[in-house]
């Protein structure tokens, strides 16, 4: 069995600063098709990432071979990484940005994952594939699962070790109706999956089945709806509509990474400026989002990042003022604004990076009865189909699944092919009522950096109204 403190020992002395980052994965998907089996396998990964401070710089070097020998050519290539870049070097660091951490984190989970069987889990997933057949119109079904069983272990030559468990489920479940011409797409959660920190609780037969009814019998609707009108009007949007809404809008532009000019790739950089914080009215009063690694079973919760910084629920935007970005120790040096806990790398062969974990939109003081009760005339806009953002996070455009007619203060007719667009800031100003109920969904598949890095990432979300917003059909 490896042993990090005796390979750690034997490094130690060579440079200001060392750690031994080491990550095991095992990912299982599974998924069912139209009733029949579609995909079952298990991927391993296993490798170690070595991480030096030398001349007021870091260097990094990752390795699947765990030998003596392997770990000590990956600490020679970054000691050489970090030596050749410290003649470059924009900053000049140090332990600051790597403080002594120690301590566990594992997921909350009421069922372990390896309490449910393959078995169990396909016959599940043929059984809500048969629940979406409510009509020969639905052409095509599925249900799908990745569970992710993942192991850090951190120490550095400070005194830092930290261990942290992590337990993910995502899970999806699709139909597809078509009559003619006519296709229509419905799913659970509009592509994002419902991805949390969990166990096996999360395949409940009772519930999916239900959400597999509603889905096919959605799908089946919006055959027949009527296509979404163009005009500018109040929009409701769901939790998994608001789940990318602040993604892209909210979290993507305020990484400091981005505002610094370092991340220019995927739409990189942003509109926000070091001078905006504390100053920019972001959004209405009503807008009130955090970062919170802490939430339970939150897909991005965790105890420490992975500069050792000790993870804390913090406010980005309070009241529509902004507060703080998205930056870890070393872009808060260099910009000397306060920013959280969030230097992340995907895995053992990536160096981390400033990432999202869990952005969440805080609930309001309205039900969701009554905020539709108050809308004269508007459209109500369900699970994303597409999104279009510009390079600065400013321009953005969002297609929805699925979404209703509101007209005085009640639900009327199915809409098919609703869209919506606006500008970030004045859009989030429109904010004109928060919901008192929360839904938390995520994405296993936010990517950023070069070379690419895909991260987990996860937002807690209310119902919210916006006024006068750009609606139109496909």
């Amino acid at each position: 069995m490896l042993d990090l403190h005796r390979s750690l020992k034997s490094m130690k002395n060579d440079v200001d600063w060392v750690s031994l980052r080491l990550v095991t994965e095992k990912t299982t998907m599974r998924s069912i098709r139209d009733e029949k089996p579609d995909r079952n396998h298990i991927i391993f990964d296993h490798g170690i990432m070595v991480e030096v401070l030398v001349n007021g710089h870091f260097g990094y070097a990752g390795t699947s071979d765990l030998s003596d020998s392997g770990i000590s050519r990956a600490f020679a290539k970054a000691v050489l990484v970090a030596k050749a870049s410290s003649n470059h070097k924009v900053y000049d660091f140090s332990l600051a940005q790597r403080p002594v951490a120690q301590g566990r984190y594992s997921s909350q989970v009421q069922k372990p994952l390896d309490s449910i069987s393959a078995k169990e889990i396909s016959d599940i997933f043929i059984d809500a594939t048969k629940a979406m057949k409510v009509s020969d119109k639905i052409v095509s079904r599925s249900a799908t699962t990745m569970i992710v069983e993942t192991d850090f272990h951190v120490v550095s030559s400070a005194g830092s070790e930290v261990q942290q468990n992590f337990s993910i489920v995502s899970t999806d479940y699709s139909a597809t109706a078509a009559d003619g011409n006519e296709t229509q797409t419905r799913t659970d959660s509009g592509g994002l999956a419902r991805c949390h920190q969990i166990g096996a609780e999360i395949f409940d037969r009772v519930s999916i089945l239900q959400r597999s009814k509603k889905i096919g019998e959605e799908a089946l609707e919006l055959l027949s709806a009527e296509n979404c009108p163009t005009l500018a009007t109040d929009l409701i949007l769901a939790p998994d509509q608001m789940t990318l809404q602040v993604h892209e809008s909210i979290g993507h532009p305020l990484e400091y990474d981005r505002i610094l000019g370092d991340e220019r790739n995927y739409a990189g950089w942003s509109f926000v400026k070091p001078e905006d914080f504390g100053r920019l009215q972001y959004g209405s009063k009503l807008m009130n989002v955090t970062f919170d690694p802490t939430v339970p079973d939150a897909l991005a919760s965790y105890a420490f990042d992975d500069a050792g910084n000790p993870a804390t629920k913090e406010f980005l935007i309070k009241d529509g003022i902004l507060l703080r970005g998205l930056g870890g120790l070393e872009s808060q040096s260099r910009l000397n604004l306060p920013g959280v806990a969030n230097t992340r790398s995907s895995s053992w062969n990536r160096a981390p990076i400033d990432r999202m974990a869990n952005i969440n939109l805080e609930a309001g003081d309205i039900s969701l009865e009554d905020m539709i009760a108050s809308v004269e005339h508007g459209v109500f806009m369900m699970a994303n189909k597409s999104w279009s953002i510009d390079d600065y996070r400013n321009k953005f455009q969002f297609g929805c699944e699925y979404a209703k007619l509101i007209e005085n203060g009640k639900i009327t007719k199915t809409l098919k092919n609703p869209n919506y667009r606006g500008t970030t800031v004045k859009f989030w100003n429109g904010l004109k009522a928060v919901s008192n109920t929360r839904e938390t969904f995520g994405s296993p598949y936010c990517g950023k950096g070069e070379p690419n890095q895909i991260i987990r990432v996860g937002h807690t979300t209310p119902y919210c109204l916006f006024a006068d917003t750009e609606v139109f059909g496909a």
